[in-house]
């Protein structure tokens, strides 16, 4: 996608949830996790890329010990179709005998972070939590219900705040819908 491609889909594009809204909901999601982790020492894994912004803006809310890491398995790589679930990066850190909360962009079919968590639990953790910005009412039933989520969409393809269209605009404070799609 060229930069002007790129420009021409933000400007066509509805705004979904605006950026005060997206700040209010992690205020929320921290809380929340906190009063469930608070105690704990939990081992915080990213999905890469899209769970890069939700990490950074809630990684400083949580005020309790967590140690970091990052996995990396995608079904879209830079389409707006999913395919089978690719695995690029499994974490560093064993997660065998610990509590893990996997920090990701969105739920929509559910079907990567299904197998993200299945795969930690085969692996050992003792409890794998899951933190998510957005959930995509998508109209059926998803493999996985969010522990966690900030807020919640309509079916329709969205970006901003570490989502993606076609590899551009994950950097946006808050969320929009491409016309059309």
């Amino acid at each position: 996608m060229t930069r002007d491609e790129a420009l021409q889909i933000l400007a066509e594009a509805d705004l979904i949830v605006g950026a005060a809204d997206i700040q209010n909901a992690l205020g929320r999601m921290a809380d929340e996790i906190t009063a469930r982790l608070g105690e704990t020492q939990p081992l915080v894994l990213t999905v890469m890329n899209g769970g890069v912004f939700l990490a950074g803006q809630l990684l400083p809310r949580l005020r309790f010990p967590l140690e970091c890491d990052y996995i990396h398995a995608t079904r879209y790589r830079n389409t707006t179709q999913g395919h089978d679930v690719e695995w690029r990066v499994a974490p560093r850190e064993s997660v065998a005998g610990r509590t893990v909360l996997v920090l990701d962009d969105i739920l929509d079919a559910g079907i990567t972070l299904a197998a993200i968590k299945a795969r930690l639990l085969a692996d050992g953790a003792v409890e794998c939590l899951t933190a998510v910005l957005a959930l995509k009412e998508i109209g059926r039933a998803q493999p996985i219900v969010a522990d966690f989520v900030g807020v919640t969409l309509p079916d329709r393809y969205v970006f901003g705040c570490g989502m993606d269209v076609r590899g551009n605009w994950r950097n946006l404070p808050d969320i929009h819908a491409v016309k059309g799609l």
